[in-house]
């Protein structure tokens, strides 16, 4: 794995200068999660893909007004704080091919860590709205009957792009195991996340 040039710290440090709403940093804190369970399965390296992880959305706070800036004014946060042209490389990839970011519409992903975290941070968004609508708002009553159920249901979390979670399986991770691998590192954190 290529080197990032940020410790935990120095990213941790970046969230807490650039992003200020509460859904967005735990969005971010999932994401970090998830891909650290995902290099665990891969034999990769935890605290790399838990920093790509946590810094993944790292501009949004600049951009959601205007997403035809979305992963490119991350650029020259993290080259500002000392980033890898690695670590701005796959970080950007998760806005790889959308058409509201027309400067990396043709670009497209091409290694495990950019295909993870895409699937990943999209699949966030789907457990997310499986707990909200238990019962009891609650991760630990989302089953992954449940989930697989949830993801098959296009009209269910309908902003959450099912193709970008299929990514999982570019990295030799079966879609139900990718399902079960998010689902458990993000009840693991269920309290943090008040879920």
């Amino acid at each position: 794995m290529e080197e990032l040039n940020l410790t935990y710290k120095q990213a941790q440090e970046l969230v807490d200068k650039y992003i200020s709403e509460p859904v967005t940093k735990l969005h971010l804190r999932e994401t970090e999660v998830f891909m650290r369970a995902i290099a665990r399965r891969l034999n990769e390296d935890e605290e790399t893909w838990g920093i790509i992880g946590l810094l993944h959305d790292i501009d949004w706070g600049l951009t959601k007004d205007n997403p035809s800036e979305h992963c490119i004014k991350s650029e020259e946060i993290l080259r500002n704080a000392g980033g890898s042209d690695f670590l701005i490389e796959t970080i950007a990839s998760h806005g790889y091919g959308l058409e509201s970011i027309p400067d990396l519409l043709t670009k497209q992903r091409s290694n495990r860590v950019q295909y993870c975290l895409i699937a990943a941070e999209t699949l966030t968004g789907i457990i997310i709205a499986s707990a909200l609508v238990q019962p009891d708002k609650k991760l630990q009553s989302v089953t992954i009957e449940s989930l697989k159920k949830k993801f098959k249901n296009k009209s269910f979390a309908s902003n959450c792009n099912r193709d970008n979670v299929l990514e999982c399986e570019k990295a030799l991770i079966p879609l139900e195991e990718f399902l079960q691998i998010g689902l458990s590192s993000l009840q693991s954190i269920a309290g943090e996340l008040g879920l």
